[in-house]
Order: structure tokens, then sequence, then C-alpha cells
């Protein structure tokens, strides 16, 4: 299942998931979700899957990901086609 990558801003939180949504700018387009994990297991880059704690709307499939890049949290958001 092909795999785009979207950027995306927060909401706030509805009940107990944070409500993301988004900008319209589209990313890279992967073949499926778990070649972007290779590349980030391959470099050692340590990623956690957040997407049971978030919501993204007017999307009905996505996964959410988690990595730290120095004091930063990264988030990388994908829309699963």
């Amino acid at each position: 299942m092909p795999a785009t990558e979207i950027t995306v801003t927060s909401l706030g939180k509805v009940g107990d998931k944070e409500l993301l949504v988004p900008t319209g700018k589209q990313g890279t387009v992967f073949a499926h979700v778990q070649d972007w994990l290779t590349v980030k297991l391959k470099t050692k880059t340590s990623v956690k899957d957040i997407s049971t704690f978030v919501l993204v709307k007017g999307i009905k499939q996505w996964a959410v990901y988690e990595e730290r890049a120095g004091s930063k949290t990264v988030r990388t958001v994908f829309k699963i086609t």
C-alpha cells in the first residue's frame, strides 16, 4: 500500500487523542511505510509508532512515527492509500 509523507498541524486534543490536520503539502511517496522504516533502522535511528494516539482529519488510513533529533521530537505522518 503506497504511503505519502504529509505535513500536518496540531489542533489540540479530542478526547485522549491529538487532532492533526493536513496542511496540503505532500512529501515523498513510498511503495510502503516499511521502506521508510527500513532506512531508519539501517541508520540506527530509533522510531516509535504513535498512530493510536492521534487522529488525522480527513484521512481514513494513516501512520505516525516519532523520533528524537537532538533535543527535538520529530513526527513523521504518512497518508496510506
